[in-house]
């Protein structure tokens, strides 16, 4: 299944928050949005999944405009976890995840062997089976985003979409989720979408990078191809140096700010 935004414009109480966007998301792929605080991230992965309508432009799905689409017509393609997502008191990691079958409930068809399968899958695949019966408010940060996780994979979703996944979580507990997300796209060929504020682990963990700036796409493509000091420094305003991380090879940030200036190698390399 394909998802692509075309030319999608955005405001928010008159101030212009997309302007004129377009991306395609590659399939099978885990694609992730970088930019500084307020360039529009969430808005555009709130507007892939429908809960905010464009002012203008479109996104399609398998080249379907998803305006035109049935709200769990969309459930069954797309699965969104958003921001710091809330539980109702007591509930439980199981029950919790029963939740993600709702769109393929309806009066004729009730719980079934195959949503049961699902969810235990799904459980499985997250690492949450051992504490089911829990409720999701005993849970650590990285345990309840797990939890979570399950949820929208049981709802059986080729794509998923995720605004900052790690967001006060601990390093430990981001590298947990974010492995997670790796072997779900290796092993189940999920397409997954992304915001995240690290762009170091944005760059190890993504197959394609958007980065956003002035309310549309500074610049899309491999890491390797588009993390330069130049767009560190029009997207981030922030001066740096780029270098291999020594574990993955992929592009590594090393931010020295406006006002300090490197010194040693840096400098050296950098006065050439």
């Amino acid at each position: 299944m394909s998802v692509e935004a075309k030319n999608l414009t955005f405001s928010y109480e008159k101030e212009t928050v997309l302007r004129d966007l377009s991306i395609r998301v590659p399939e099978g792929e885990i694609t992730v949005f970088i930019g500084a605080n307020g360039c529009g991230k969430s808005t555009l992965l709130r507007t892939m999944a429908r809960l905010i309508q464009p002012e203008k432009g479109a996104v399609l799905l398998s080249g379907k405009s998803i305006s035109e689409l049935k709200t769990k017509e969309i459930a069954k393609q797309l699965s969104i976890l958003p921001q710091g997502p809330t539980a109702p008191e007591g509930l439980t990691v199981e029950q919790l995840v029963k939740q993600g079958r709702y769109p393929h409930q309806s009066w004729l068809k009730q719980w079934s062997p195959e949503d049961e399968t699902m969810v235990e899958n799904a459980m499985e695949a997250a690492a949450v089976t051992s504490f089911r019966n829990t409720p999701v408010d005993d849970l650590s940060g990285g345990q309840r985003q797990r939890a979570w996780i399950a949820m929208t994979l049981a709802q059986g979703a080729d794509t998923l979409l995720l605004d900052e996944p790690t967001t006060y979580l601990d390093m430990a507990h981001q590298i947990d989720v974010l492995d997670l997300l790796h072997e779900l796209n290796e092993q189940e060929g999920s397409t997954i979408v992304m915001v995240l504020h690290d762009i170091n682990l944005a760059c190890r963990y993504a197959d394609h990078l958007v980065a956003m700036q002035g309310k549309s796409v500074f610049a899309q493509g491999r890491p390797e191809d588009i993390v330069t000091n130049d767009m560190v420094k029009q997207v981030f305003h922030m001066n740096c140096h780029i270098a291999a991380d020594p574990i993955f090879d992929t592009p590594m940030v090393i931010p020295y700010g406006k006002g300090r200036k490197p010194y040693g190698a840096i400098a050296a390399a950098e006065a050439e």
